[in-house]
């Protein structure tokens, strides 16, 4: 009889919570979300009844509210860094777009089923979820800017306070929101990583795809496990659940039946930066056109199979991430740009609707539209493998002189490990000269960014003085070292215009002065004449330009700012 009233107690406990801790999503019709205030008070209400659930705040919105992090904890150890050393972390970003909530409702039912022990206690990790990240962002409410979506009746807005899209700003950081992500990153260190989103395209029959991080940028052993092993089960748990799902469908104006690339999480994007920390990252991406009921469910199940198999095999992804950093050694090739391989696919039965077009009610020209009566699969080609059109020599050190403060505080709030000069030096590095480059016309992200970016490189002795620092690349975040301060990567923070101080020339000359200094330096520096009489002949546009002749004498004359003039502030110790 007692062991009858204790199993009825525990049922009536188990009702009792579902009930008392229903979500205002579950409350309400399928197609609401959540408001922030709304989410706030039921986090604080559960983490009040269960000792398991912390809710804490971990860093502020760029509109001065704070950000939260919930975690559950079914261990007696609170402390991350203790927990670290034999558990698992798997750590959930929710609300980047807030136009995208699925993740915001998805995880409260996830945290509540784990507190409630619906779903089985997890014996070997804990899991943390940054519950909504854009705050600004989700309290811009309304029901019309996302014109391609189904549902919810209202929600938040793509940018934040400052109108940054929060998923491009993973590595500039000019946002609080994004300095907040990287400090809490840097506390967790997760493991695996999941960013909740709501996808934006082509018509199809999957609620589900995904963006799984490009295996060759998380490494060759890391990479290859997390594809073949770790997402593949994830997938095939999903499919028993009644979720059979497509990698993100990455085509812009044309039908999925063509077949399609993976799309390229660079460091700009938030499973880009933290596969920098080799952490297995993937974005759900639930389709915009299915119900937001389904939406929901899809994004709850993803994180219950995430939540079992890291549960089976955290030893063996702890163990990998921890290798994975031997291919990361000074000396080794590094790539630094990448591009998907036209030549390498492999195929898959795609379930999609028939892609036809017809004319446009507004303009009368051609416009495409998916029939939904007309359902189909088909074998489609996936390019999913990416090739580096760029490397570099992986380099012991990098030196940042103390005057690059900006970049040394990013590297504090990255968790990079810098160990500071201790008196005035003399090292032999490698320098670095900026080439050529290109600029977006148009701004982005706050910013006119660079691409294509070239260096020319010499060895030279550098004075350096006491307090300027010394980066080894014997440390866990060497991705992130190389990424940012190597100037031809994608997202460097060349590119990004931290240095653009040095594309700027600082001095100039008359030419009704020069032109007789330069007359004089011609006639007593005869390897300067020959130099510049071999450039007119072989440049005939200079040949004929008596101004661009004297810029050419003034650039290869002592009176030029050679040492700054597109010199790289940053230096490599090989």
């Amino acid at each position: 009889m007692k062991l009858k009233y204790l199993f009825l107690t525990l049922c009536s406990s188990l009702v009792w919570a579902q009930n008392t801790f229903q979500t205002p999503f579950e409350k309400g019709n399928g197609n609401q979300t959540v408001t922030y205030d709304e989410m706030n008070a039921y986090y604080h209400d559960l983490a009040k009844n269960f000792n398991t659930v912390q809710y804490l705040k971990k860093g502020e919105d760029d509109n001065g509210k704070p950000i939260y992090v919930v975690v559950y904890n079914p261990f007696p150890e609170k402390n991350i860094e203790n927990l670290r050393k034999d558990k698992a972390i798997l750590f959930v970003n929710n609300g980047i777009h807030p136009g995208e909530p699925d993740g915001i409702d998805a995880t409260m039912m996830l945290m509540r089923d784990l507190a409630t022990k619906k779903i089985k206690t997890p014996q070997n990790f804990i899991i943390a979820a940054i519950s909504a990240y854009n705050i600004s962002g989700m309290l811009n409410r309304g029901s019309h800017s996302r014109a391609n979506q189904n549902g919810p009746e209202q929600y938040g807005f793509r940018g934040n306070a400052r109108n940054y899209d929060l998923n491009r700003d993973f590595i500039k950081a000019d946002s609080k929101n994004a300095r907040s992500f990287q400090e809490i990153y840097q506390w967790l260190k997760p493991d695996v990583f999941i960013d909740n989103h709501v996808s934006n395209g082509a018509d199809y029959q999957y609620t589900f795809t995904y963006i799984s991080t490009f295996k060759e940028r998380l490494g060759n052993v890391l990479g290859s496990y997390f594809y073949n092993d770790y997402q593949a089960k994830n997938l095939d748990d999903m499919k028993k659940l009644g979720y059979e799902s497509t990698p993100y469908v990455n085509i812009h104006g044309d039908i999925p039946e063509v077949g399609f690339a993976s799309f390229e999480d660079s460091p700009r994007y938030s499973t880009g930066y933290t596969t920098l920390f080799n952490s297995l990252g993937t974005v759900p991406e639930t389709h915009m056109l299915k119900p937001y009921d389904k939406r929901v469910d899809a994004t709850y199940k993803y994180m219950l199979v995430n939540l079992q198999n890291l549960d089976k095999d955290y030893q063996k992804i702890k163990q990998l991430r921890i290798e994975n950093l031997k291919q990361y050694q000074a000396g080794k090739q590094y790539g630094i740009r990448w591009k998907i391989d036209s030549t390498k696919y492999t195929t898959m039965d795609f379930k999609g609707y028939e892609g036809q077009y017809k004319p446009s009610e507004i303009s009368g020209k051609p416009r495409l539209y998916y029939d939904r009566n007309k359902p189909f699969t088909k074998n489609i080609k996936l390019f999913t493998t990416a090739v580096p059109t760029g490397y570099i020599t992986i380099p012991k050190y990098y030196v940042i002189p103390q005057s690059q403060y900006r970049v040394i505080e990013e590297f504090k709030r990255n968790g990079i490990q810098m160990k500071p000069i201790q008196k005035d030096s003399t090292i032999t590095v490698e320098s670095y000269k900026i080439k050529d480059f290109k600029t977006v016309k148009n701004p982005y992200e706050g910013h006119y960014v660079h691409y294509e970016t070239t260096v020319d490189r010499t060895n030279k002795n550098q004075s350096f003085v006491a307090g300027d620092y010394l980066v080894s690349t014997s440390q866990q975040g060497v991705k992130y070292i190389i990424e940012t301060l190597e100037p031809e990567a994608l997202d460097s923070f060349f590119n990004w215009n931290f240095f653009d101080g040095i594309l700027a020339q600082k001095e100039y000359y008359s030419a009704y002065i020069f032109e007789d200094t330069a007359a004089e330096l011609l006639k007593t520096d005869r390897k300067l004449k020959e130099a510049f009489e071999a450039a007119k002949k072989s440049d005939k546009k200079l040949s004929e330009d008596g101004e661009a002749q004297l810029d050419w004498v003034y650039r290869h004359s002592p009176y030029f700012e050679e040492k700054t003039f597109r010199q790289y502030p940053i230096y490599r110790v090989l």
